[in-house]
């Protein structure tokens, strides 16, 4: 979940800064240029006053002195173009130059120059020219007319280099990108901190769920930050669980209760028909018929309490050798098999896991038993013990009719039995208890056809040590930070 909101809130910083800095930007340029523009303008009225005493044109005057006010513009214009390296120039409505500097500057026949040339014809400063951009390379023109008594005779106009308008325009660029990525990154450092402190208790109830739906039913809730809501959303969590188990207590104390006590009046009850029987004639059916439903009904009683035994029993988890125990209970079943033709074949290498021996004992015999009752004679069940990855598995197949599909789906319900099973005993408790053994060490069973005709049990127990876990405090949220 913080691999989904973190890059959203990224990207939303993102978006804010960049809304933000795309005008700065603009608008340090518009500002920088703006500044070259009124120094310019300031420059050009300042020579508009200079030309304006300049009547004559140049060579009107003949052999006479030459004029001393267009010689003083034309100095300043010289120096103007020397100091600052902006060509400068006055030239009248037609174009002839009063004044220029440098010689050979002059007003062209078209470019921007030419329109401000124009524009100021028209008693028009250049306020506003085309922006100069960093990567542009271009020339900021400016003109301003001379105007005497009313009449614009000529025009002023600088044509200056932008380039260290744009260098400070590119500074400043520099400036606001070095802004905007130390605000980036301090907006990530904040979504960080932000995703953590809103996720973290939901990091934290989602573990202890998983705990929960894995059998590790007294795993609560820690205590964490977070916004009110999901504090709370914790306690009632928590308050949830602790109805939920005291539930499942009484349900579990209530069959194991249940069973015991039925134990004592059945078994009496069996005894009274067996005496009964014997003051029948030998052979009646009708009480053969009882008895097979009373010790049937014995079987399942002693299997619900396994079951609650199992469900209830917490796991003595070690590192046990598989292999060697699995060797040892398909030598246990050996003789069985042997007396109903079926062949028992072990693969059981020294391998090792983290498994409760008694209950990984438990579960297999259920597994080998359920095997052996399926497979018809001349077939065989095979057990073999693999190492893979993260868990250690004990495979047990057999050479049995097998399931349909939608049978799989089922077995292992609390007393389900296949419709074309009916006849063969058992209580539909067995592979039950074998799941409640198994998952309580942090094992699974799991089912699959075997071919060309069969059921493959595969029972798994992990390789590695558990972690400590603990079901409340602040150690949980710890453990989860590790996992």
């Amino acid at each position: 979940m913080r691999a989904r909101l973190l890059p959203l809130l990224i990207v939303l910083m993102a978006g804010v800064l960049l809304a933000l800095g795309f005008p700065l930007a603009v608008s340090v340029a518009s500002a920088e240029q703006q500044k070259v523009v009124v120094d310019r303008i300031d420059d050009t009225a300042r020579f508009a006053s200079l030309a304006q005493f300049v009547t004559t044109r140049p060579g009107e005057n003949g052999a006479q002195a030459p004029d001393e006010r267009r010689q003083t513009l034309q100095k300043e214009l010289d120096r103007y173009y020397t100091v600052y390296g902006i060509k400068a120039g006055v030239f009248f409505r037609d174009h002839v130059p009063m004044a220029r500097s440098p010689r050979a500057f002059g007003v062209p026949a078209g470019g921007a120059l030419r329109e401000a040339f124009d524009e100021a014809l028209y008693s028009r400063r250049s306020h506003d020219p085309s922006q100069v951009w960093p990567w542009r390379h271009g020339r900021l023109v400016v003109a301003s007319p001379v105007i005497r008594d009313g009449d614009v005779v000529a025009v002023v106009v600088t044509d200056s280099p932008t380039g260290a308008m744009r260098a400070k325009t590119l500074r400043g660029w520099l400036i606001i990108a070095a802004g905007e990525v130390a605000a980036m990154l301090l907006a990530v450092g904040a979504a960080l901190r932000l995703t953590g402190w809103v996720l973290r208790p939901v990091r934290v109830l989602d573990a202890t769920t998983h705990d929960i739906a894995t059998g590790r039913l007294k795993s609560r809730v820690a205590a964490a930050g977070g916004p009110p809501e999901l504090r709370r959303l914790a306690r009632s969590f928590n308050e949830m669980a602790d109805n939920v188990e005291d539930v499942l207590e009484q349900q579990r104390a209530f069959v194991a209760d249940a069973s015991h006590q039925l134990r004592n009046p059945l078994a009496a009850l069996l005894l009274r028909i067996e005496v009964l029987s014997y003051e029948l004639p030998e052979g009646n059916e009708e009480i053969a018929s009882v008895q097979a439903e009373g010790k049937r009904l014995a079987r399942v009683l002693d299997d619900l309490l396994d079951l609650a035994l199992a469900e209830h029993a917490g796991a003595d988890l070690q590192l046990t050798d598989i292999g060697a125990l699995a060797a040892e209970r398909v030598e246990a079943w050996r003789l069985t098999a042997d007396d109903k033709g079926v062949r028992l074949v072990a693969h059981c290498p020294a391998v090792t896991g983290w498994a409760d021996p008694i209950a990984l004992s438990s579960a297999l015999d259920a597994v080998v038993d359920n095997a052996l009752k399926f497979t018809p004679e001349g077939e065989q069940v095979t057990v073999t013990v693999v190492a893979g990855g993260e868990t250690t598995a004990v495979e047990v197949t057999d050479g049995g009719p097998g399931l349909r599909d939608e049978e799989l789906a089922r077995i292992g319900d609390r007393f389900w039995r296949s419709g074309r099973h009916q006849n063969v005993k058992g209580s539909g408790l067995g592979l039950s208890i074998s799941r409640a053994l198994l998952t309580a060490g942090g094992g699974s069973i799991a089912y699959a056809h075997h071919e060309p005709h069969g059921l493959r049990v595969t029972l798994r127990v992990p390789r590695a040590a558990p972690l400590p876990r603990q079901g409340t405090g602040a150690d949980a949220e710890q453990d989860l930070a590790e996992r």
